[in-house]
């Protein structure tokens, strides 16, 4: 467990990215810690690739992580997931949700989505890569819009993280309405138990 994170998130929008980034951001923060967090987002607002890049403990740098230069890839999305390894470094950890969210060219049968190529791409990297698939965990919980509470659970139970995980989720529940705190807790929950 390291003072000092590079943490990219990738994933498309609507699955809650950017709420996860600041989850991780303002726990540690709370936990004395040094914490910048930025965004890249593409042209789509749902659907469209977004990248939420969170830095831990990094007092001397700017918000965005540089090339080769992530700790840890949480991919929400295995093709977005693809797209940000080059961010991540020979060393680093992906946590990978198996679970593709097709864009609508793929739907209407004009592009492929190679989902068995992507993650041999991924697998072929000289990074350790987990899947999961956070997709079917979300919907057991009771709400499959629940992915990113899935992978901060799963990734806060991986040892990485310079905090704890019952530090995360008390984040995350302070952060989201009371009326989803309890589909939230669960997911998260299970993102933890599923990597134990």
């Amino acid at each position: 467990m390291a003072d000092k994170l590079d943490i990219l998130i990738a994933g498309v929008g609507g699955q809650g990215t950017v709420l996860a980034s600041r989850v991780l951001a303002q726990a540690a923060l709370n936990n004395g810690l040094l914490a910048r967090t930025a965004e890249t987002i593409g042209m789509a607002q749902r659907e469209g690739s977004v990248q939420s890049h969170v830095r831990i403990g990094m007092p001397d740098f700017g918000p965005l992580i540089p090339e080769y230069g992530a700790d840890v890839l949480l991919g929400f999305e295995p093709a977005e997931a693809q797209r940000a390894c080059r961010l991540i470094k020979p060393s680093g950890f992906g946590l990978v949700n198996i679970h593709p969210v097709r864009p609508v060219t793929v739907t209407l049968g004009t592009s492929p989505y190679p989902l068995e190529e992507i993650q041999q791409y991924l697998c072929a990297l000289p990074v350790k890569i987990l899947f999961i698939n956070a997709f079917e965990l979300a919907t057991v919980a009771g709400n499959f819009r629940t992915i990113n509470s899935v992978m901060l659970g799963a990734l806060s139970s991986t040892g990485l993280l310079p905090v704890k995980a019952a530090d995360i989720k008390d984040v995350l529940l302070e952060m989201l309405p009371e009326r989803v705190r309890g589909v939230n807790d669960r997911a998260f929950e299970l993102g933890k138990e599923a990597l134990r």
